[in-house]
C-alpha cells in the first residue's frame, strides 16, 4: 500500500530507541523526511547517519522534551529547514512508574506537557500541509488499571483525553489528532527487556496475560503509527488505536 507520504516531513520525539526509533525508520522507509529528537548526543548522531543512508533527509536534535523553549525552537527550526511539517508524533515517556512525588512531577512535565507543548508548537506550521496529522503515544495503562497505574498511567490517560478533545478543536483546520496505545512491547534495552532480567516474576505474569503468547515488537507499533499519520487514514481522527494483541479486554464504543 502506498501511504502517500513520500517527500513529506515527519517529526518524532524520542526517535533513537525502541518504538520511537522504529517509527523514524518506517517513516524513512516510506520515503518521508524525518526530524527527530532525543537526549543522548551519540545516539542522535548514530541514528541520523543511519537514516540518511535510506535516501531521505533526516535531522536529529539533542533535546529534553520537558524544555518548553527548546521544544519550540526545535519545531520552528525544523519547519524552516524542511519547508513545513506534515506529521508529528509525540512519543517520549519518562516511564515514571513508582508512586513517588518526583515521578508525578516528571511524568507531568515529560509525558503530558511534552505532548502538549509539541502539539502547540507544530500546529501553526501545518497550515500549508495536505496531510496535517498529530499522533501521541499513550499506553494500554492509560485505558485500564494495571501494575503501572499511578504517575505513568495517569499521564497516559490524560494524553488520550487531551488528543480526543484536540481532534474536535482542530478539525476545522483539516488537522487530525489521534492516540496510539501499545500493549506490552519487547525490544532490546526496553522496559520489558529490563524487567525480564530484573523482575522475572513480573515478566512471567505479564507474558501470561498476553493472549497471543508473546509481547509485541516496536515495528508492529510503528506500523500503526505511520499508517495513522498518513493521508490514507484521512477519515480517522479522535481515535485511540490499541496495538496490544487483544491484551486489554474492555470494549471501545
Amino acid at each position: 500500500m502506498d501511504l502517500k507520504i513520500k517527500g513529506k516531513t515527519a517529526m518524532v520525539t524520542g526517535g533513537t530507541k525502541g518504538i520511537g526509533r522504529a517509527i523514524v525508520e518506517m517513516f524513512a522507509d516510506e520515503g518521508a523526511n524525518v526530524a527527530f529528537c532525543a537526549r543522548n548526543p551519540e545516539e542522535v548522531a548514530q541514528t541520523e547517519k543511519h537514516m540518511a543512508s535510506k535516501g531521505v533527509k533526516a535531522k536529529g536534535t539533542v533535546l529534553d522534551v520537558s524544555d518548553v523553549k527548546g521544544m519550540r525552537a526545535w519545531v520552528d527550526a525544523t519547519a524552516k529547514e524542511f519547508g513545513g511539517i506534515d506529521m508529528a508524533v509525540a512519543n517520549v515517556s519518562a516511564l515514571a512508574i513508582p508512586d513517588e512525588d518526583e515521578n508525578w512531577e516528571t511524568g507531568f512535565r515529560v509525558d503530558l506537557m511534552g505532548t502538549v507543548n509539541m502539539v502547540k508548537a507544530v500546529i501553526p506550521h501545518m497550515a500549508k500541509s495536505d496531510v496535517k496529522s498529530l499522533v501521541a503515544i499513550s499506553s494500554v495503562t492509560g485505558r485500564e488499571a494495571d501494575f503501572a497505574s499511578g504517575p505513568y498511567g495517569a499521564m497516559k490517560t490524560a494524553i488520550i483525553g487531551y488528543m480526543a478533545g484536540l481532534s474536535l478543536q482542530v478539525a476545522d483546520q483539516g488537522i487530525r489528532a489521534n492516540t496510539v496505545s501499545p500493549g506490552n512491547t519487547y525490544f532490546q534495552d526496553g522496559i520489558w527487556n529490563q524487567i525480564e532480567g530484573g523482575n522475572p516474576d513480573l515478566f512471567n505474569m505479564a507474558m501470561g496475560l498476553n493472549p497471543t503468547g508473546r509481547m509485541g515488537t516496536a515495528e508492529e507499533v510503528a506500523a500503526g503509527v505511520v499508517f495513522l499519520s498518513s493521508p490514507v487514514a484521512s477519515r480517522i481522527s479522535g481515535t485511540n488505536l490499541l496495538i496490544d494483541g487483544a491484551l486489554t479486554k474492555g470494549m471501545q464504543f
